[in-house]
């Protein structure tokens, strides 16, 4: 028998990858699988790829509320925004990792601006394991390991953040004029159906969204860019979203202004490969890429992973990163077990693997 463990709003994208891995997890049994309009339904129904786990086989989802999960020592909320902070209220024992936004922004003006009129339910420890923190200042590891409620961080989040907080931190990168364009599959928009996403729209094609800095992470990626950078001036991004003709994946590409700190190094690009050397040094899911090779959305599919790549672009006076992850896996679900490992005391890669999928 291992920790028990419930997922709320399992049918979605995320929630059955959730499911997925907390299958093949050595330490966690997944007691409750939860979902709206979806109870009833056999799990393998909407996730086929879970067939012939006796999990799974034969069990239909739950409906989503207290009484159900409650006996799970960790719930994983998979639910959409606005959602999760009404369940949280109920969950009143568990330990519990959101998947949602509603518990990310420590900012109520902020939270109002980009998901309008919904109930500001407060912030939860920031749950990005390598999100750099001020020196003698507790580590974001540390925080994730002494909470009871964390919010997970959302994808595009996760792989921009990852791609510029190392610069920030060690003063390498200019915070105020910070431009990042990123392009995601289609799961990341969720499993609702909408004409926008049916495959005759997307395939073949490639198209902006939400741009002019109206996209919903942009206020958590400078909220985490700023407390990274240990009290220097707020964070100003520029981000630009695109979706892609593919299911799963985000290839973000972001630039800042080099300082002078960055610019009088004699090879600015060795030295900005090693704020991220040094960086993620310790840290087993992200990966700096040999110079020269630059990360492509497939070598994480399926994964855990983070791969990067850095240059000086010194004719622009910027730098240059080019990052990557699975949207589905450290952008969601692989994200959201790492987490829980730390908040229950398992190894930090326990059920969750770096190495992607291919061809």
């Amino acid at each position: 028998m291992g920790i028990r463990v419930a997922v709320a709003g399992a049918s979605g994208y995320a929630g059955g990858e959730l499911l997925r891995l907390l299958a093949g997890h050595p330490d966690l049994e997944v007691t409750a699988v939860s979902a709206g309009s979806n109870a009833g339904k056999p799990v393998t129904s909407i996730h086929p790829n879970l067939t012939g786990h006796p999990a799974f086989d034969g069990r239909a989802f739950d409906q989503t509320d207290a009484e159900t999960l409650g006996e799970a020592e960790l719930v994983f909320m998979a639910l959409p925004h606005g959602e999760s902070a009404r369940l949280a209220e109920e969950l009143k024992d568990a330990r519990v990792v959101d998947l949602s936004a509603d518990f990310r922004l420590g900012d109520e003006e902020a939270w109002h601006q980009f998901y309008g009129d919904a109930g500001y339910a407060g912030r939860w420890a920031y749950g990005l394991p390598e999100l750099p923190t001020a020196p003698g200042e507790q580590t974001t590891k540390e925080k994730i390991k002494a909470a009871r409620t964390v919010a997970a961080p959302g994808c595009y989040a996760t792989t921009a953040i990852l791609a510029l907080a190392p610069l920030l931190a060690a003063g390498l990168a200019e915070p105020d004029d910070i431009v990042i364009v990123a392009a995601s599959g289609t799961s990341g928009a969720g499993r609702s159906p909408r004409v926008d996403l049916l495959a005759s729209e997307v395939i073949g094609s490639m198209s902006a969204y939400k741009a002019g800095g109206t996209h919903r992470h942009t206020p958590e990626i400078e909220q985490a860019l700023s407390e990274a950078q240990a009290g220097q001036p707020d964070v100003t991004v520029s981000f630009t979203p695109t979706l892609a003709p593919m299911p799963r994946g985000i290839l973000a590409t972001s630039t800042a202004r080099l300082t002078q700190k960055a610019k009088q190094q004699s090879d600015p690009t060795n030295a900005l490969r090693a704020a991220f050397a040094e960086a993620y040094a310790d840290s087993p899911f992200v990966h700096l890429l040999p110079a020269g090779r630059w990360p492509a959305t497939a070598a994480v599919y399926g994964s855990n992973g983070a791969h990067l790549q850095v240059a000086a672009d010194l004719h622009a006076g910027r730098a240059v990163v080019v990052s990557t992850t699975d949207n589905l896996g450290k952008g969601a679900a692989g994200q959201a077990v790492q987490i829980a490992n730390l908040m229950l005391g398992l190894p930090e890669t326990a059920g969750l693997t770096t190495l992607g999928v291919a061809p």
